[in-house]
């Protein structure tokens, strides 16, 4: 896994190094990989710009493990904790200092899942608002996806204060059974919640907007096809199909066990 900077440009990560073992398939089983000198966050891919999972060009992050396993997930790869690597936060914020510097709109964190890392997720977020304030950005947003649900974040004073920062989160579980057509969300019960003034600004006239098209995004990195955003029910397979017409094939995917 290559992780790359605002322009597509490979920064090569040090070799990865192992987390600690889960202790269950609850959330918040896996710890922050982190420690006094600087936090440290398990990740599996950063993309950028990015433009279907959020209003804008963005720099996207995937962080790498998650237990929730959600049936019919694109993101299969990302479920095991000892996947990816880890990767110093103030690499990220240096990513994302880039990234407003051509004029990124905002940050997109998902996964993996991101409250399984808690303290690193408040590190980077923490971070991410202090250089776009120091940059002169602070119109540019920070978006959190999350399988937890509502219920489960306000019971965890971990999972609270690692969204401190965020501008708008989205919650709940993945339902393959409960598509929707309303934007940046992939079943009807998760919700997007914005949490500040700019994220009421940002996501408020988006709360009930649904997409007529496809907001899929397909980038090509060394040999490997990224597919960026959330699809309806077929629309991998189509697109699967598409490429295959166009002379592009798959030795595997992330969305077929």
């Amino acid at each position: 896994m290559d992780v790359r900077d605002g322009t597509g440009q490979p920064e090569r990560a040090g070799r990865p190094e192992r987390p600690e073992r889960p202790t269950g398939n609850t959330p918040g089983a896996v710890e922050a990989v982190s420690d006094a000198a600087g936090a440290v966050l398990r990740v599996s891919q950063v993309l950028g710009p990015i433009t279907a999972l959020g209003p804008g060009r963005r720099l996207g992050v995937w962080v790498q493990g998650c237990p929730l396993a959600c049936a019919g997930c694109m993101s299969r790869h990302t479920w095991d904790p000892y996947g990816g690597q880890s990767v110093g936060v103030e690499r990220l914020v240096r990513l994302w200092s880039r990234g407003l510097a051509e004029g990124y709109d905002g940050l997109t964190v998902s996964g993996g899942e991101p409250l399984e890392q808690p303290g690193a997720l408040a590190a980077l977020l923490e971070g991410a608002d202090r250089v776009r304030r120091a940059a002169g950005r602070a119109d540019a947003d920070l978006l959190v996806y999350t399988g937890w649900e509502d219920a489960e974040i306000a019971a965890s004073d971990g999972a609270t204060a690692a969204l401190d920062r965020a501008d708008a989160v989205i919650t709940g579980r993945y339902r393959a059974g409960e598509p929707t057509r309303l934007v940046w969300r992939g079943s009807a019960n998760q919700r997007l919640i914005p949490r500040t003034p700019l994220g009421r600004r940002r996501y408020g006239p988006h709360l009930r907007r649904e997409s007529d098209r496809p907001e899929l995004q397909v980038r090509v990195t060394d040999g490997a096809v990224h597919i960026v955003g959330v699809p309806r029910p077929g629309e991998l397979s189509v697109l699967e199909r598409d490429l295959a017409a166009r002379g592009v094939t798959f030795q595997e995917n992330t969305w077929r066990p």
